[in-house]
């Protein structure tokens, strides 16, 4: 981290439906980035996570609550530890990655209605947490991405 001035976190639990990798990652994180002087933190989490659930359409609640409720309750966890620190997070909330192309063309806000089951491609949600190491206007804040 030394010498750069924000970190993107695009981290993901692979294969493993028990793994712990969110948590242990931002435990570590955090205090390297203290240690280093940067503050600012673009940290990819998952719709779903969290107060996004409440969102969430009921074929999305039910894979959540059952096929990713390990995986999303360790997200939740290390969603928390950033919100609690004294960085500059910004939560970038995806619905379902694809390995689609880039189209520039998708939604993001705090809260966004959801029917079935909203994809968006990993380029896309890659180009907007690049464009927010240069732009506060989600500086700790919570942003649902999706087409």
């Amino acid at each position: 981290m030394a010498g750069h001035d924000a970190v993107l976190s695009a981290l993901g639990a692979g294969n493993s439906l028990r793994s712990e990798i969110a948590s242990r990652a931002v435990a570590a994180l955090v205090p390297a980035m203290r240690a280093r002087g940067i503050k600012r933190v673009i940290y990819l989490s998952a719709f779903g996570v969290g107060e996004t659930l409440e969102q969430a359409s009921l074929v999305q609640r039910l894979a959540y609550r059952t096929l990713l409720r390990r995986i999303f309750a360790d997200k939740a966890k290390a969603d928390s530890m950033l919100r609690q620190s004294d960085l500059d997070w910004t939560l970038v909330y995806p619905t379902v990655l694809t390995n689609g192309v880039r189209t520039g063309k998708y939604r993001v806000g705090e809260r966004l209605a959801m029917t079935g089951m909203p994809r968006i491609s990993r380029a896309d949600v890659a180009s907007f947490m690049l464009a927010q190491v240069s732009s506060a206007e989600w500086l700790r804040r919570t942003a649902v991405i999706s087409y």
